[in-house]
């Protein structure tokens, strides 16, 4: 095989074909059962993944998250992903193999994503355990210090409010104002800590860092159109991934450090599987 043409879905796999049928119907109840927000967000709290600092965690989730997606452009690209680089490894390896190899890459994925999600968590737990240690003393003043200190260290819109810095300089042990305070942060605390993951991009990852790491030299045709070697696209992709994962952008909701430990993950493991044959490249 010197070249891969994406063409319409004619001959799936067993497991590929299963995989997209699952996500597909879970998508759908995402968005018919789940179209009420309070329902969507208990379908969240019980299947999405969460830190496992978090109150909503539960050990289900490493696996029932790769199931879920945000949106119709997420399940789209992750499935097609899938499809175009997953069948070809499943032909390859059989379907058993294969099955093993996926969940092992969203499994590992999930984990590392766990890793770092509680690296960057740890120093806000520890400042938020602060502020309520000061909440409970019932120094207003030592609190609303506090909350201010926590609100400019992770630039939230209260602590660069003139007005408000200029009535705690006058008033600085308004008990109102502190609790007003104590509320917002707890909320914004809240939020991050109990924030869902979603997607099979981790597993996809895996899947497509196999790929190209059997087929390095195989072309894909990005948009149908353009060739690009596969070893190329995925050093390109990888790097991507790599840069936002290290420059943290706010805004940016992408777990790319889940996308990065399943391309790691399944590296590692075809590499071993592969290792009594490393001289065929396609």
């Amino acid at each position: 095989m010197t070249e891969f043409r994406p063409s319409r879905f004619e001959i799936l796999p067993t497991i590929i074909k299963n995989l997209l049928i699952i996500n597909g119907l879970v998508f759908l109840a995402q968005n018919t059962i789940g179209k009420s927000p309070a329902i969507a967000a208990q379908l969240d709290d019980l299947f999405a993944l969460h830190a496992w600092q978090s109150g909503l965690f539960r050990p289900w989730q490493l696996v029932t998250h790769m199931f879920m997606h945000g949106g119709f452009w997420h399940i789209v690209g992750n499935m097609f992903a899938l499809w175009m680089f997953g069948s070809i490894l499943e032909n390859l390896w059989g379907s058993k193999r294969f099955l093993i190899f996926y969940f092992i890459c969203g499994l590992g994925a999930a984990f590392i994503h766990l890793l770092f999600l509680s690296y960057e968590l740890t120093p806000m737990m520890h400042d938020y355990a602060s502020i309520v240690s000061r909440h409970s003393n019932g120094s207003a003043a030592a609190l609303t210090d506090a909350i201010m200190q926590f609100g400019r260290k992770y630039q939230l819109q209260y602590a660069a409010d003139p007005r408000l810095v200029s009535f705690i300089d006058a008033n600085p042990g308004d008990t109102g104002i502190a609790n007003q305070l104590f509320k917002v942060v707890t909320d914004y605390y809240e939020k991050n800590i109990d924030m869902a993951t979603i997607g099979a991009s981790g597993a996809v990852f895996g899947v497509l860092a196999a790929f190209v790491y059997l087929f390095p030299n195989t072309y894909i045709y990005l948009y149908f159109l353009v060739p690009i070697k596969a070893k190329w696209l995925g050093l390109i992709y990888f790097g991507y991934e790599v840069f936002y994962a290290f420059e943290n952008s706010a805004g940016d909701n992408v777990a790319r450090w889940a996308h990065i430990g399943g391309a790691i993950v399944g590296l590692l493991m075809v590499m071993t599987w592969n290792k009594t044959n490393k001289k065929t490249f396609y």
